[in-house]
């Protein structure tokens, strides 16, 4: 069985309704029955912020109190856990190989960390973000947005 390890923003478009992607990532989790999904520490903390950020929730923007209740109500799903950091050195050799560009990215360090994670601990990231799959290369779940014909 599969272990999932959504980003950043799929935890939160999982949670709030008025995200662009909820349909996707509601049918995402709906359909895995019974295989778990991951928050590690860098993403329950960006699952936080973002929660308690205007410019994202609009007039949905939670205080830190709610955010922590909607944490909590994902983490009483049986399907959903906190995966601690690896305590070897492989997250930071993965992480390293995979921000040696010869061009500032300031970007890429967040997305170079969760990707690396996910290798190390055996997971699988899920994303909405198509340069994060791109670096990921096979080794993710890229939610899509149905075309319509």
């Amino acid at each position: 069985m599969r272990s999932y390890f959504p980003d950043i923003n799929v935890w939160v478009a999982l949670t709030y309704q008025g995200h662009d992607h909820y349909p996707i990532a509601a049918e995402w989790f709906q359909n895995l029955e019974i295989s778990p999904i991951f928050f590690c520490r860098l993403t329950q903390l960006g699952f936080l912020r973002l929660l308690t950020n205007a410019a994202v929730m609009r007039d949905e923007v939670r205080t830190q109190s709610e955010a922590w209740k909607d944490y909590d109500l994902l983490r009483r799903s049986e399907r959903v856990g906190f995966f601690p950091e690896p305590e070897t050195d492989d997250l930071e050799d993965e992480w390293r190989s995979l921000t040696r560009t010869a061009q500032a990215a300031p970007q890429q360090w967040a997305d170079a960390y969760l990707l690396s994670f996910a290798r190390v601990a055996g997971l699988t990231l899920v994303t909405f973000d198509q340069a994060l799959g791109r670096l990921a290369g096979g080794d993710v779940v890229l939610l899509r947005p149905a075309t319509h014909h």
